[in-house]
């Protein structure tokens, strides 16, 4: 039982807070300059990158703090945070880094455990 409240709890608030980075990126009007960056990273399709990353933290972060496909969400987020802690800031200072990486071991948890027991994938499996 405290591991469910636990669960949750790392959950949804790591869930809404990395959609709080998608949704600057996306309504914040920063995506010219997140493009740029992704362009400057070597990606092809660079906007087209950019916009998957945004929409990966905005979608999957909301995905995972409702517990909504969970796992699947978790891996789009952890891919996304992969890049931004080992390539975009892998020459940086760790306290730059660090952000990046404490959001891909989260997402790594929830894509290998699952979202536990109160979410929105465990009502969709009984309501079956």
């Amino acid at each position: 039982m405290k591991a469910d409240i636990g669960m949750l709890i790392l959950r949804v608030s790591a869930g809404l807070f990395m959609a709080t980075h998608g949704f600057g990126k996306i309504f914040g009007g920063r995506m010219e300059g997140f493009a740029s960056g992704v362009e400057d990273m070597g990606f092809p399709l660079p906007v087209v990158f950019a916009w998957a990353a945004a929409l990966s933290e905005l979608v999957g972060g909301v995905f995972v703090a409702l517990g909504l496909f969970t796992r699947i969400s978790a891996f789009f987020v952890a891919c996304t945070m992969f890049v931004a802690g080992f390539i975009r800031h892998g020459a940086d200072p760790f306290s730059d880094k660090e952000m990046a990486l404490l959001y891909l071991a989260i997402n790594l948890f929830f894509l290998l455990a699952g979202g536990g027991r109160w979410t929105v994938d465990a009502l969709i499996r009984k309501v079956r």
